[in-house]
């Protein structure tokens, strides 16, 4: 293991990949970028005129897959051009140059879609009866049944015409707008810590370091400069949710996250059965492990910058790149070769971009792209055990997008409660390799341990994250809400997941404003909730028996969006509308937090 100092150089962990975007166009300026946005408009323009208004009677004819192909050609080169547009911005999203291709490239990729705007709507008015006849007739058509399901469910929420149209070519200036204001706002933050000026996920990695003064202080500046701005983050709470709020009114959804639940397809049921299970879990688990770890460290409650603070024994080295890549292969060809091989092309392929740079986006993302190209990882690697987790993770979304691509642009798009299944699975598999290789006790408990708050991170924080949304959402259809009124629905949640053994230090209420998911995805939180729990049902049965699991785990993988998460489950003996479902997944974390308490524990922090 090289004991890399984890400072903000590029190559202080080994040399660390970056991305190649050539793989999708050579330049932003580049005749081949510029033919295909022409390419672009004169298919959108073509696909309007062949199809618009014709769709019904082709359908009779039994031409409707023509239509599908042409749309499914369009999407890929759209998702192409819109894809490079925002991974170029991610690399730096402070440089005006790349913000403004992003914008400039959206807005030709908002116009031109208008055209193709019919395409769904009009599929929504052909009569069930000759859409149904259609499909048996053919088969290529019926490889899309499930996804004119999804279409069917969102037939009484649709508009007329001119108003989606509007709808959509709003949103430039609206949802999207506030969104990239977001970005460059939290990219372009500056965190005073002890003299040095940090950007946020270098002061966030501080919470995890060892010395509690580096943690209170890199705490204390993150609270000192998030506070600076809360006015401007309250003020796009409030103008996103009205937004939602609209749009959910005019199209006439009954909950606030009715449409998320759409767009998941899944149903509204099942994720009110995952919340209730979880909160009625919150003192087995969060408020539990919390108060085992206060007494590890010698106290009576923890300080919030304590929450992901190493335990006095855990290993604290620093994983140069080749150790946390050889790690993540090694977990997964333990579990299937097949996996690996799908894996290694990311790593010599330029596939991933791994350091912290200045202007980089915060975080950690996989990008499906598009299926005749191939996904994009972003990390924002520091060495910790917790960063290789972070790799396996974003690794499995990247093998899950790979795998799916042969669905084509329409069904490879997997819904977000099923999208965490292979990412959460690869940290699984990463998990129980490094816990294999563990010899020293004081080691293993603090890998375990480690484990267990991932989990809570996973499940208990983002159903609270969940529920946060609902209310803020809720208080905000009454009028828009103060700063104060946010922060003190934040405090009370946070509360109610945490425990009494986690202190909301002074500062804390305004955390809640770096969170980019109730930007961009409201209410995709409890995605991570669902696909963890999922996960650890799968591997309870991976555990029972392994003969023939891989083969089931492959299919679910390469299915992508083809199938209902009913069908997909069904193969494993699991049914997320069954109340036992969240408890077995549940009941892993638990058992899990049994095995640290029967252990004796650390040496406290003195």
């Amino acid at each position: 293991m090289t004991q890399a100092a984890p400072n903000k150089g590029h190559n202080a962990f080994g040399t660390l990949p970056v991305w190649d975007l050539t793989d999708l166009y050579p330049a932003p300026d580049s005749p081949e970028f510029k033919a295909a946005l022409e390419e672009a408009r004169e298919r959108a323009s073509r696909f309007e005129s062949d199809y618009k208004g014709k769709l019904a009677e082709l359908t009779r004819a039994g031409r409707l897959i023509e239509a599908i192909r042409d749309s499914e050609v369009l999407g890929d080169l759209t998702g192409r051009i819109g894809s490079y547009a925002f991974l170029r911005y991610a690399q730096n999203s402070t440089d005006p140059d790349r913000a403004k291709f992003m914008g400039d490239t959206n807005e030709a990729l908002t116009t031109l879609s208008t055209r193709v705007l019919f395409f769904e709507l009009e599929l929504n008015r052909i009569e069930d009866a000759e859409l149904e006849a259609a499909i048996s007739k053919d088969a290529e058509l019926a490889r899309y049944r499930t996804w004119f399901a999804d279409l069917r469910k969102a037939k009484p929420y649709q508009l007329d015409d001119k108003l989606e149209e509007l709808f959509h070519d709003k949103s430039v200036t609206a949802f999207s707008a506030w969104n990239r204001l977001f970005d460059e706002t939290l990219s372009g933050l500056e965190f005073e810590v002890d003299g040095e000026t940090l950007n946020m996920e270098a002061t966030l990695h501080l919470l995890s370091e060892r010395d509690e003064t580096k943690r209170e202080a890199a705490f204390k500046a993150l609270a000192k400069t998030l506070s600076g701005n809360v006015r401007l983050f309250t003020h796009i709470t409030n103008v996103l949710a009205k937004d939602k709020e609209i749009s959910d009114r005019w199209r006439g959804y009954e909950d606030i996250a009715d449409s998320r639940h759409m767009a998941n397809s899944v149903e509204r049921e099942v994720v009110d059965a995952l919340q209730a299970a979880v909160q009625a879990a919150y003192p087995r688990l969060s408020h539990r492990y919390y108060q085992m770890k206060a007494k590890w460290f010698g106290k009576d409650q923890l300080n919030a910058w304590d929450r992901n603070a190493p335990l006095p024994t855990s290993d604290e080295r620093i994983w140069d790149w080749d150790s946390a890549v050889s790690t993540v292969l090694e977990a997964y060809s333990s579990f299937s070769p097949e996996l690996a091989e799908v894996a290694r092309p990311f790593f010599n392929s330029g596939w991933i971009d791994a350091p912290v740079v200045e202007g980089k986006l915060s975080g950690a993302f996989a990008h499906p792209t598009v299926p005749s190209a191939h996904p994009y990882l972003m990390l924002n690697y520091l060495g910790r055990t917790r960063d290789i987790m972070t790799l396996a993770h974003e690794l499995g979304h990247g093998v899950h997008q790979r795998l799916a691509a042969a669905q084509g642009p329409i069904l490879a798009n997997t819904p977000l409660t099923l999208a965490e299944t292979a990412s959460v699975f690869g940290e699984m598999l990463t998990f129980r390799h490094l816990l294999a290789k563990t010899t020293d006790p004081r080691q293993r408990f603090a890998l375990l341990s480690g484990k267990v708050e991932d989990m809570l991170n996973t499940v208990v924080r983002q159903i609270a994250f969940y529920t946060f949304e609902r209310r803020v959402h809720t208080a905000r259809r009454q009028g828009e809400l103060r700063a104060e009124e946010i922060n003190r629905i934040w405090l009370e949640v946070q509360a109610e997941s945490l425990g009494p053994a986690i202190k909301a230090n002074e500062g804390y209420e305004v955390f809640w404003t770096y969170i980019p998911h109730f930007i961009h995805s409201p209410f995709y939180v409890y995605a991570y909730a669902f696909g963890d729990c999922l996960v650890n049902s799968l591997y309870a049965q991976y555990e029972k028996a392994h003969e023939g699991f891989a083969e089931r785990y492959f299919e679910l993988l390469k299915a992508g969006g083809s199938k209902h998460h009913s069908e997909l489950l069904a193969p494993f003996g699991l049914d997320a509308k069954d109340p036992q479902f969240w408890s077995l997944g549940l009941g892993m974390i638990e058992r899990l937090i049994d095995e640290l308490e029967a252990t004796s524990p650390p040496a406290t922090a003195g």
